[in-house]
């Protein structure tokens, strides 16, 4: 049984994702800071956030909003993983762990909608 968001295996994931998509960005060109950096950190932080703000609301429909909310977020990070791999500041083999791990988590985010939808 869910208490709140910090007992959602997801969020426990996307919250790691973040620390690992900070870790990435600190090698951008310091001219990218209030640019895609800045657009990567926002997006990649926007997923947790979702999930906790939907997981305290009151109803099951406020909580699938958020948690579609976060889905837009993922895909909008994978467009910015792959334009930051296309300018050569992140590594292929970085961008493409990091890419897979979003897809993971995506995954785990379309599945607790259907486990709320039920």
């Amino acid at each position: 049984m869910v208490r709140t968001h910090k007992d959602l295996d997801v969020w426990k994931k996307s919250i790691d994702f973040v620390t690992c998509i900070y870790k990435m960005t600190e090698s951008f060109p310091k001219s990218e800071l209030y640019g895609l950096t800045s657009q990567i950190r926002r997006s990649a932080v926007s997923i947790p956030s979702n999930i906790a703000e939907g997981a305290t609301r009151k109803g099951k429909n406020e909580f699938k909003q958020f948690l579609y909310i976060a889905l837009a977020s993922g895909a909008e990070l994978e467009t910015q993983l792959i334009i930051s791999g296309n300018l050569g500041y992140a590594k292929e083999e970085q961008k493409e762990q990091l890419i897979n791990e979003l897809a993971t988590i995506s995954r785990m985010i379309q599945g607790l909608l259907k486990s709320i939808s039920g």
